[in-house]
């Protein structure tokens, strides 16, 4: 590693030795560092010159291999501007995000001194760069011959880099009988993955057996690119640069019928693939490797596994091509011609994304008519105007505004024009003009100068955006070196020696399915038939719940819903059933009476159903309703459904989570009874469902499926039908779900320092937030996430003005709503705002929106990086104990002698996930019990010196399993966070910021759960004898948001005493002091459950001191702003992520 320093480059005028400082200081001048060799660059650093007023604010950074055709150094997606100094004697270093791996570097000054001028002294760091290279020249390929023994290759991995400007050409290819193949080519600039199980077994539905996948874009840039592809399984993997697809192949892969042959550049032999035939890679390769094998290598060395076909060399040579970047509409490049000749020859070749824009203009000799060539609607135009003459016009080619490399050639000879372009006859024009043509002396390429002359040069449309290479006028290729250096004609507002266009469609940011197009500025979404709405397709069209389209007016009927809003799942159809209580009903496939025979053990029937929603709208709808509910009917002649020998069920179903489910319709889970048998109402006493009275009539168990984590039913199994006489019959109703859990949430600001910590607002790419409030306040923050240097705002400025104002990177911006009333009127309003990475939108009311763009270049993730708790958090005193009693629930049969285990073995955990927040003084300490009818059991304590150690009993036949975190001792009074989650055998440990991971002997299976204990255990148990001294402490101090699965112990016995299964004896008290000091005073939780609007009240007085975090994420009102005072209705945030 190294760094190398630059006081100077021969290519300027030097200003002593005190570094480089040009003669004329414009955006046209740049600082050329020549590293001798390829370089991985990972940080450069700037002065201004010694002793001056000269140095540089901000620069841009461009790298090349060759000296020529230069690439712009992007970070976070956009063309990256350093920061430079503000002086000329402090170093300003700068640390490249993701290294730079080049031979030459420019530096590139934006802004410099306004009181001086350009002055540059730099460092560069890095260190030497070794890579294997090989050159095709588009006619040779690579062959690789791996053993022919036995191959399962169920795990495969490719990993290359190349470059070329050619947009066309196979990279790798590997066939093998029937047509089968696996094959990466570049496309028109992208690269597409081609896996092809062959024709022969091709049936109707083609789909299945192949799957053509395609990234990247702009490829041809003679630039180098990454790949990988990496194949294990049926999973593949596939990765162009920064940009990534997995897919899951579907069982084709395994069906590959492949040689044992790889071949690079090119597919060898003719008839290997069914294809078309297909170009070869005329570029280079770097550092191929097939499953760690260095192919390069091998073929440098002339190992015997290599063969190759046709000439290629151990070098990377370089296309000498000079681009040139035309910025904007105003951008031109005017170079001399012979004048008076009785012929206009020019070709050259353009890429852009523009429809419209100016290519050529020239003004023919001693007259005022001209030459026009312009993109009109994507297609190449040339017209010869003449005063008194008709516009001869004609026209080539079709959609020329595809981002590709076009050429053109347009000849105009005595009284004949002729227009052709890319090299097609069949995209070719000709016509006669009415006068002989004879040429003037200046052309001007992609626009005219704006010096009012318009004599010279004329335009029909704007100018053109894009990039012009090979620019040929008469017989001679133009020099672009030279006009860059001004020893040849003029130019304003270019790029030369690079091609700028970048693919505002890579990543596509248009959300929810959103068609991309764009021009050269900027891109746009086509909405049409997503359902959603918006710059970026962010906001649904439709309404979350049946409950909310009740209170926008709405009666009983067939609606779309969206559940999660502008999130990623889509909307679906349901009906709404508004007559009394709003029910969103969910229909599904099989809703008619279904009689079963002949059905046992080892040829059971199972009936799949299939619901107007996926598996993941399904789940969100149930986790936002208040109550769900199925009816499920089993009518029953000499068909059981519990064997009562040996209790393996002889019918059963299947919910969404996957699990074998053997309770039935008004019965509650794990507990293998049917609604009579906990009633006590079953016609047979000895059993617990109807139908395992085995009679010879019909009967019915029949009731309500109502525990949401199970439903919907997704499968029903009957295998109990095959004796004589024996018959069943089964019903599912649709799902049935009411209440909205989002809606009606409220909570109450009483003063102006009240406010509500969230977790950080992850809205990077675009989010949005609504809500209702309601106030007598004549201003107040609503809503404040900070971050670094990023911020998000909304808050009432005056009694009548709402502001949204932000900053992601480009500077702070603002979006104000006026409301012609008072909004401090004490009745309920509406807030809507949403930022994307096109616009801000701010709504208030039903006012038309307020819309701010954003700038089309600059940064755009809005990055808020603070870790923030939702807590619940409770005071144990000594000796207090929380029980939560998993299986209470599920009472036994008062009739019932048997053994507890015998009816809870199939409540077996093979993972947890458990996380909670503490803070003690206490050693030792027991913070978390978790029991087991097994005798098997988890503890979490806080040993003698204060280490956490987490025991687990898996085997109660074993010892425990103890893994320790002795990094410091915890029990030091502050909060500390922990995060337990086991997957069988192994177990990840999260402490704070420290990450463990641990592997279990005792077992993978948690059985029989119980119950879970914060506190102190007071029942008798056999445990372990630290587990024992640390209960003889129980635990004094503060416990916050514990989580156990999806069980809440706190917040059931904090807010749900009377309903929930837990049991509190001792001092148990609902606390703040599971807040940070330097974090916040009130928590809640939107929208899980509600703080009452009108209850009093919350949690009010004065901020702690430095109270709030610059990157917190707060509700109602902080130190610096005047906080919010009234309540909030329906708070929602709805974030959305492009990965």
């Amino acid at each position: 590693f190294y760094s190398i320093f630059f006081p100077f480059v021969s290519t300027f005028t030097l200003k002593g030795a005190g570094g480089w400082s040009p003669l004329v200081s414009n955006k046209y001048q740049w600082l050329q560092i020549d590293l001798g060799e390829r370089t991985e660059i990972t940080a450069v650093a700037t002065q201004g010159g010694y002793g001056s007023s000269d140095w540089v604010t901000s620069y841009l950074l461009m790298f090349s291999d060759s000296g020529r055709n230069w690439k712009q150094y992007h970070q976070e997606e956009i063309i990256w501007a350093f920061s430079g100094n503000t002086n000329a004697d402090n170093v300003v270093h700068n640390k490249l995000q993701h290294s730079i791996k080049a031979r030459f570097l420019r530096f590139v000054p934006l802004d410099w001194n306004t009181n001086g001028r350009i002055g540059m002294r730099i460092e560069v760091y890095g260190c030497t760069y070794r890579s294997e290279v090989v050159d095709f020249d588009g006619k040779s390929c690579l062959l690789y011959r791996f053993s022919q023994k036995p191959m399962t290759a169920l795990k495969d991995v490719i990993s290359l880099k190349f470059k070329t400007m050619q947009s066309d050409g196979v990279l790798l290819h590997r066939g093998g009988q029937n047509g089968d193949h696996i094959t990466l080519e570049l496309v028109k600039g992208k690269l597409s993955l081609f896996i092809n199980l062959g024709n022969a077994r091709l049936n109707s539905d083609a789909k299945i057996h192949s799957a053509n996948i395609t990234l990247g874009s702009l490829l041809d840039d003679q630039h180098w690119h990454s790949v990988l592809i990496e194949h294990f399984n049926n999973q593949v993997n596939f990765t162009v640069d920064k940009h990534s697809h997995h897919f899951h192949a579907k069982g084709e892969l395994n069906y590959l019928d492949l040689d044992y042959e790889l071949s690079f550049g090119g597919i060898p032999l003719p008839g290997k693939s069914r294809s078309l035939p297909r170009k070869n890679f005329h570029g280079c390769f770097e550092n191929l490797y097939y499953n760690g094998v260095n192919i390069i290598d091998l073929a440098k060395r002339r190992k015997p596994q290599i063969y190759i076909m046709g000439n290629m060399s151990f070098s990377c040579s370089e296309a000498q091509m000079v681009p040139v970047t035309f910025l904007s509409s105003g951008s031109y490049l005017a170079l001399p011609a012979t004048s008076a000749q009785d012929e206009v020859s020019i070709s050259f070749q353009f890429r852009t994304w523009n429809k419209e824009g100016l290519l050529l203009s020239t003004k023919l000799h001693q007259t005022s008519g001209g030459v026009l060539l312009y993109l009109s609607d994507g297609k190449v135009k040339m017209s010869i105007y003449k005063p008194g003459k008709s516009q001869s016009d004609i026209t080539a080619g079709i959609g020329l505004n595809n981002g590709q490399w076009h050429s053109v050639s347009l000849s105009a000879k005595r009284s004949r024009m002729n227009l052709m372009v890319d090299n097609d006859v069949t995209s070719s024009a000709h016509a006669a003009v009415p006068t002989h043509i004879y040429s003037g002396d200046t052309y001007y390429f992609g626009g005219c100068p704006n010096n009012g002359n318009s004599s010279e040069c004329k335009s029909p449309c704007a100018g053109f955006q894009g990039c012009m290479r090979l620019i040929t006028i008469g017989s001679k290729a133009v020099d672009l070196i030279s006009v860059q250096q001004n020893s040849l004609s003029n130019f304003s507002n270019l790029q030369i020696d690079l091609c700028g266009i970048i693919d505002r469609c890579l990543p596509n940011y248009c959300e929810h399915g959103g068609e991309c197009t764009q021009t050269w500025n900027s891109f746009y979404c086509n909405c049409e038939n997503t359902g959603y709405m918006g710059a970026t397709c962010h906001s649904s069209i439709y309404e979350q719940s049946c409950e909310a389209y009740k209170h926008t007016g709405n009666t009983s009927g067939f609606y779309y819903i969206d559940s999660d809003g502008s999130g990623p799942l889509g909307p679906f159809l349901v009906y709404c059933n508004m007559t009394d209580m709003t029910w969103t009903v969910i229909q599904h496939n099989n809703t008619d009476l279904t009689r079963v025979k002949n059905a046992n053990r080892e040829n059971p029937h199972a009936v799949f159903f299939k619901y107007t929603a996926t598996l993941e709208q399904l789940q969100a709808t149930i986790n936002y309703a208040e109550h769900c509910e199925q009816e499920l009917a089993y009518h029953c002649k000499k068909s059981r459904l519990l064997n009562k020998q040996d209790g393996i069920p002889l019918s059963w179903w299947i919910g969404r989570t996957n699990e074998t489910q053997t309770y039935w319709g008004g019965s509650l889970p794990d507990v293998q009874k049917c609604a009579c048998g906990l009633e006590g109402s079953c016609i047979d006493s000895q059993h617990y469902c109807n139908c395992d009275a085995d009679r010879n009539e019909w009967t019915n168990d029949t009731g309500f499926l109502s525990y949401k984590e199970h439903l919907p039913v997704t499968e029903i199994v009957v295998s109990d039908t095959d004796r004589p006489h024996s018959e069943a019959a089964y019903k599912l109703g649709p799902l049935l779900c009411r209440g909205d859990r989002t809606f009606w949430n409220s909570a109450s600001f009483n003063t102006e320092a009240s406010y509500l910590h969230f977790p950080t607002f992850h809205g990077e790419l675009s989010a949005d937030v609504s809500f209702f409030f309601k106030t007598t306040a004549s201003s107040g923050m609503f809503l404040e996430n900070l971050g670094i240097r990023d911020f998000i705002r909304i808050e009432l400025h005056s009694p009548s003005e709402v502001t949204f104002s932000f900053d992601v990177g480009n500077g702070p911006f603002e979006v104000t709503m006026q409301s012609p009333t008072p909004l401090n009127d004490n009745q309920w309003h509406y807030v809507k705002a949403e930022r994307n990475i096109k616009e801000a939108l701010l709504q208030v009311d039903q006012l038309p929106q307020k819309t701010l763009t954003a700038p089309s270049d600059g940064h755009i993730r809005l990055q808020l990086n603070s870790q923030l708790f939702v807590e619940i958090s409770a005071y144990f005193g000594a000796g207090t104990s929380v029980v939560y009693n998993f299986q209470e629930y599920y009472t036994l049969a008062k009739n019932s002698s048997s053994h507890a285990s015998s009816f809870y073995a199939d409540m077996t955990l093979i993972r947890e996930v458990i996380s909670f927040t503490f803070r003690t003084t206490r050693t030792p300490s027991l913070l978390l019990y978790v029991s087991s009818f097994y005798k098997e059991y988890l503890s979490v304590i806080l040993a003698k010196n204060g280490s956490l150690q987490i025991r687990y009993k898996l085997d109660s036949h074993q010892d425990p399993d103890v893994f320790s975190i002795n990094f410091q001792s915890m029990a030091d009074g502050l909060l500390h966070h922990v995060k337990i989650n086991r997957e069988e055998e192994m177990l990840y440990l999260e402490v704070m910021q420290l990450r463990e991971k641990f592997v279990l002997s005792s077992g993978t299976e948690f059985n029989a759960i119980k119950s879970l204990v914060l506190g102190k255990i007071l029942e008798s148990n056999d445990i372990d004898q630290d587990t024992m001294k640390a209960n003889s402490q129980g635990f004094i101090g503060c416990l916050s948001s514990v989580q156990f699965n999806h069980f809440a112990p706190l917040k059931a016995a904090l807010h749900h005493t009377s309903s929930a299964p837990v049991t509190v004896k001792g001092r148990f008290t609902a606390s703040n002091c599971g807040t940070s000091k330097s974090s916040f005073l009130l928590v809640c939780h939107f929208p899980f459950f509600s703080v009452a609007d009108h209850s009093g009240p919350i949690d009010e007085g004065e901020p702690l001191a430095n109270a709030i975090q610059s990157d917190s994420a707060i509700i109602g009102g902080n130190r610096d702003y005047k906080g919010f005072t009234g309540a909030f209705l329906k708070l929602t945030l709805n974030l959305s992520m492009l990965k």
